[in-house]
């Protein structure tokens, strides 16, 4: 169904899915299970996981969260283009900032039973708030359906993505019975990994795409060459590989989110000073507010462990300024204090530990 919040964020669902059909579905992917073991509840972990597995595999940033919590606020869910987690009654976490990063055509659920209560709601349940924050597409739920009445959200997105259904398609298949519980909100006919040619695998339809954002020069090429980086470490490629790929696109040099991903690679091979150096191009480019947060906490604490703290200290101070209101500045001032007293900082030293106290929770409160 088109429905939402508002008229506006109704007709707005088939804006932006016609905007990813044309120029593709790019973003992150983030999954939040509960890192649940051995109880009856255990399938809805296993449905998200195999989902997670599932936009991994075909070349998606893909961050899993498998704490029993939620993503917190202060998680930088930047450029999201899918989203999957439990167990929340109201939208929470990333999703009750001011401003989400939702990319357009990205699909967001939240399993709840009654995540879809109220539909036309900007701040109730999930399914208003999600469309509302501006998400293309959500399933949700009116009424309570039980956990194997929701939607296999593995099937959902093996159909949506890899077999190229359309959302309407994908949100069918993917039910375990059919029920008036469950409702569906979005373009039924979105369909952005849909092939011209019945017999064309995923592969072709990335090929075509990456070719025709080449032609038309649209800066969304970064995020074909990402998947193409993303696609060669499933498959195993030496990573001396992936870096001289990354090296060589001309594209890396002036794209953020290349050099982010660049620097994460030398990271997790140990060599902090190319990681930093790639932080470092990539904070100088322009990048969306929550993805610039993330590589500056990434940085300063690169450059405190590579003992240049003076610079570590400086760039903490500057994020401070860009983002007073972030969630959990308790973190980012518990990470200066010791850098400003290792540089004999001790007026500095002192502000951070009032600010310290401050912040933190109060016994008995």
């Amino acid at each position: 169904r088109l429905d939402g919040p508002s008229v506006e964020i109704a007709r707005g669902l088939v804006d932006k899915a016609m905007e990813a059909e044309t120029n593709g579905l790019w973003g992150r992917a983030y999954f939040d299970l509960r890192g649940l073991t051995n109880t009856s509840y255990k399938l809805g972990d296993d449905w998200i996981r195999g989902a997670a597995e599932m936009v991994r595999r075909l070349g998606f940033e893909t961050i899993v969260d498998e704490k029993p919590e939620t993503f917190s606020a202060a998680f930088p869910m930047s450029q999201i283009a899918f989203y999957a987690g439990w167990y929340d009654g109201q939208c929470s976490g990333p999703f009750s900032r001011p401003k989400v990063e939702f990319m357009p055509g990205a699909v967001a659920y939240h399993l709840h039973s009654f995540n879809a209560h109220v539909l036309r709601t900007s701040e109730q349940y999930w399914a208003g708030p999600l469309l509302a924050k501006g998400a293309t597409a959500t399933v949700g739920y009116v009424e309570e359906p039980y956990l194997e009445g929701t939607i296999n959200v593995a099937a959902f997105a093996a159909d949506f993505t890899a077999l190229g259904f359309s959302f309407g398609e994908a949100a069918y298949a993917a039910q375990q019975s059919i029920s008036w519980q469950t409702t569906v909100a979005g373009d039924p006919l979105y369909r952005p990994f849909g092939r011209k040619n019945s017999s064309d695998n995923f592969g072709k339809r990335l090929e075509e795409l990456h070719g025709a954002l080449l032609a038309r020069k649209s800066r969304l090429i970064e995020w074909s060459h990402l998947q193409v980086v993303n696609l060669n470490l499933v498959m195993g490629f030496p990573m001396s590989e992936v870096i001289s790929y990354l090296e060589q696109e001309p594209t890396t040099r002036r794209s953020a989110v290349l050099q982010e991903k660049l620097a994460e690679i030398y990271y997790s091979l140990g060599k902090l000073a190319a990681a930093i150096d790639a932080y470092g191009k990539a904070l100088n480019l322009e990048m969306t507010p929550l993805q610039r947060g993330r590589v500056m906490l990434a940085q300063a604490q690169l450059l405190g462990l590579y003992t240049r703290r003076e610079q570590a200290l400086t760039l903490y101070r500057q994020y401070l300024t860009e983002f007073p209101d972030y969630p959990d500045l308790l973190s980012v001032y518990q990470r200066m204090l010791p850098l400003a007293q290792e540089l004999n900082k001790t007026a500095e030293a002192d502000k951070i530990q009032k600010e310290i106290d401050r912040l933190s929770p109060q016994p008995g409160k």
